[in-house]
């Protein structure tokens, strides 16, 4: 049900439940800067190519390929753990000690020597933060209830951005007067703010829906249909249907399923495109480390605030997909500011209208973007189909992302970004299509 009015809708976001969120947002940002623009940073100066960084894009594929092992993370119970801290928390914990040691390890090397091992740990890091995302994303979504998804999802942004601010801004500062493994191992003692998060608050209680009772019962009589498959044969056919099978088929019996999983490829691309050649652009306009630290991240990050929380607001009052075509034209124009900044040169002040436009519209944009994954997940799946969902998203900006490197080595950065600013257009095509069906053929009604 919608709010019926701007100031009810903007009140759910003092509900305990939705702030709790925002730490757990913090954990989910805290990895993703330490794998992406932090970390191009630190390979830019040690003199590593545009090129490379560019394919550095691809260290972060776990997050793409999350959805394989989403599915033992959604059913499969950990010793001890589960049984100390319940299904979620118990595994929120794992993965969080995982990516600590991870951090830790991707501290200790050095790109300008050992860029093969400083890759290597990249991708560890990122399982270990892939797998941190499985796990809070779907609590997020089972712990909220239905009129709280699109405050969550903004409050979620907001978190995350406060995470990216520490991975970004205070990882940069860390490393101009302490050296950058002092910075790396700080970031990792940070990740005990998802870990005293997850502690302090309580498991989510989730019951399977009528449908998913439905579909499994159908494989227990199926196997009672044949004596032969008994005992722990029986046991791992029904899991393995219920944890891997049973997610993808009731997702892939939905009309216009493809084109929703192609929409989540495409949405955010022109986004992406310039997001990972935006640190390598700053520096070659001659921007230094506190330069960047101060406009683009701490006063970025008030700019994405004021855009997550417009965003989760404006989702609650118009709804899902009408908040989602507002939110890409916003974050498509806002890629112009790119070109600006480019014809400007270095300019503090260009600097910040052109950080300023790009987090609020993709602060709008991805409280949006969020609020619509979370609406298409069935809730005896959470973890597998929002990991899903969520990797379709990674994995087209991964592709697409790999390549900013080679294209911006062949045309000067404004008509890079030019570019990046029609990489939105296939996106915002195919949700105009989807506007046009009926919204139940594309979100689930929980139940």
């Amino acid at each position: 049900m919608k709010p019926s009015s701007w100031g009810q809708a903007a009140s759910v976001y003092l509900d305990r439940r939705v702030l709790a969120i925002l730490f757990l947002g913090f954990s989910e940002g805290l990895p993703l800067a330490l794998t992406g623009s932090t970390l191009s940073i630190w390979l830019r100066e040690g003199g590593v190519s545009k090129t490379a960084i560019g394919l550095f894009a691809l260290v972060t594929m776990p997050y793409a390929l999350k959805f394989v092992w989403a599915p033992l993370i959604d059913r499969l119970r950990l010793p001890v753990m589960t049984r100390l801290f319940g299904r979620r928390r118990g595994w929120a914990l794992v993965a969080q000690a995982g990516l600590m040691a991870a951090l830790i390890g991707l501290g200790s090397t050095n790109p300008v020597t050992d860029l093969w091992w400083t890759a290597m740990l990249a991708v560890v890091v990122a399982f270990f933060s892939a797998s941190q995302d499985i796990v809070v994303d779907a609590y997020r979504v089972e712990v909220l209830e239905e009129h709280q998804q699109a405050a969550g999802a903004a409050i979620l942004v907001l978190g995350y951005r406060f995470g990216m601010l520490a991975a970004g801004a205070g990882a940069l500062y860390l490393a101009e007067f302490f050296g950058w493994h002092v910075a790396y191992y700080v970031m990792a003692g940070l990740v005990a703010v998802g870990m005293v998060t997850i502690l302090l608050n309580r498991e989510p209680k989730v019951a399977d829906t009528a449908e998913s009772k439905a579909r499994e019962q159908h494989v227990a009589d199926w196997l009672a249909a044949r004596p032969h498959l008994t005992g722990w044969k029986a046991d791992l056919l029904a899991w393995i249907y219920g944890a891997v099978v049973a997610p993808f088929v009731e997702f892939m019996t939905r009309p216009a399923w493809a084109a929703v999983l192609l929409f989540i490829a495409c949405y955010k691309l022109g986004d992406v495109l310039a997001g990972v050649m935006s640190a390598p652009f700053y520096v070659d306009l001659g921007f230094e480390k506190t330069e960047i630290a101060n406009v683009t991240k701490l006063f970025g990050l008030w700019a994405t605030i004021i855009g997550g929380l417009i965003g989760g607001v404006l989702v609650g009052r118009i709804g899902v997909l009408r908040g989602l075509l507002v939110g890409g034209l916003m974050q498509m124009l806002s890629n112009l500011g790119y070109v600006m900044l480019a014809q400007v040169g270095h300019d503090v002040s260009a600097l910040a209208v052109t950080v300023a436009l790009e987090n609020v519209c993709g602060g709008i944009a991805t409280a949006a973007f969020v609020a619509y994954l979370s609406s298409l997940c069935n809730t005896a799946y959470t973890a597998t189909q929002y990991a899903l969902l969520s990797s379709f998203y990674k994995l087209g900006g991964d592709l697409f992302g790999a390549s900013s490197g080679w294209l911006a080595e062949r045309m000067d950065w404004s008509s890079f970004f030019l570019l990046s600013t029609g990489g939105a257009v296939p996106g915002l095509l195919v949700l105009m299509w989807l506007m046009t069906r009926p919204r139940r053929e594309e979100a689930v009604v929980k139940v």
